[in-house]
């Protein structure tokens, strides 16, 4: 079975990321740094950060390199332990690990769990894990499309639908 790749037209991208950035302004909850999760939360942080006039960290998550991602995270507990409001973004919460799994090692160092909040583009309301700001929200049990955001489609289709396929329980 191959995956239905959707292509996400760069205008919509960017009219969900401005609907991020004003649901954030909206709120009492003002954040100090917009800290996005490689790779694929970069692109909408440095979009979002831009929106509200915040300073932006990364966080390599999905290299898997030790020294980008874990050893980050202690550092970015450290600043929401001295008060520090941190927004994470990612491009997709879908299974939910992604989120988790910053969560989990954040609280384990110390964090300061009020001092963060979680946006995402595209919110599965069937995620293990819950986000405070979202653009539109997806349903795995009815929508199995694979969707390639701006900065993807610039990669080879062969290595799209790899990863695609790499998650087969996405698509059943």
């Amino acid at each position: 079975m191959s995956p239905d790749l959707y292509y996400i037209p760069y205008e919509a991208f960017l009219a969900d990321v401005r609907t991020v950035a004003a649901s954030v302004s909206a709120g009492e909850w003002r954040p100090d740094f917009v800290i996005g999760i490689g790779r694929g939360g970069l692109v909408p942080a440095v979009f979002i950060s831009h929106q509200l006039n915040l300073p932006m960290l990364s966080v390599d998550h999905s290299s898997k390199v030790p020294g980008f991602a874990d050893e980050l995270l202690r550092k970015v507990a450290e600043k929401s332990a001295a008060g520090e409001r941190l927004l994470f973004v990612d491009d997709i919460n879908d299974s939910g690990g992604t989120i988790a799994y910053i969560r989990k090692l954040l609280a384990e160092t110390g964090c300061d769990s009020g001092n963060l909040r979680f946006a995402v583009v595209l919110d599965n309301i069937r995620s293990q894990a819950r986000v405070d700001y979202r653009a539109e929200t997806i349903d795995r049990d009815q929508d199995k499309r694979w969707f390639v955001f701006p900065w993807e489609a610039v990669g080879m289709s062969a290595t799209i639908v790899e990863e695609a396929m790499s998650v087969p329980e996405r698509f059943a």
